[in-house]
């Protein structure tokens, strides 16, 4: 076979390969795990100004055990928003130590000035999901949450 023709089909082959099926959402590569209550979350990590700036600006619809995590270098106090959010969230801080310090349900807001949600104190790591999802699967104040970063996303 032509060396040209076989890596075009190679490509093809991958291109198609990578696609998947409709039927079957795609899950983001990390997770954080919820100590004591087999909870998981699979999420897409904000690391970046840029990711952490955009969060779920814009999304529509999240499916039930996924949502985004925010993952700070050292621990922050600054306060969350909704602006440009579309869909209600629920949004757990957690500490250096691993523990979730605050838990607060939010809002979308498409106006001027948007209300800010804060944590109890400075935390390292912020988790959003689905209104609720936090409260639905046991997870509180004080409970060990733990962030796997896949070396994929």
């Amino acid at each position: 076979m032509n060396p040209v023709r076989r890596l075009v089909l190679m490509a093809l082959t991958l291109a198609v390969s990578c696609t998947g099926t409709q039927d079957v959402p795609s899950r983001p590569p990390s997770t954080v795990s919820f100590e004591g209550t087999g909870a998981v979350l699979h999420v897409d990590v904000a690391s970046t100004s840029e990711a952490m700036r955009q969060g779920l600006m814009g999304v529509e619809e999240l499916p039930t055990n996924q949502g985004m995590a925010f993952a700070f270098q050292e621990p922050v106090e600054a306060p969350f928003w909704m602006k440009n959010t579309l869909i209600p969230l629920s949004i757990a801080f957690v500490d250096a130590d691993g523990r979730v310090i605050t838990i607060r349900d939010m809002e979308p807001c498409t106006s001027d000035p948007c209300p800010t949600y804060a944590a109890s104190g400075p935390y390292v790591l912020a988790i959003e999901a689905n209104v609720g999802w936090f409260e639905r699967n046991d997870i509180g104040v004080g409970d060990r949450a733990e962030l796997r970063v896949s070396a994929y996303q």
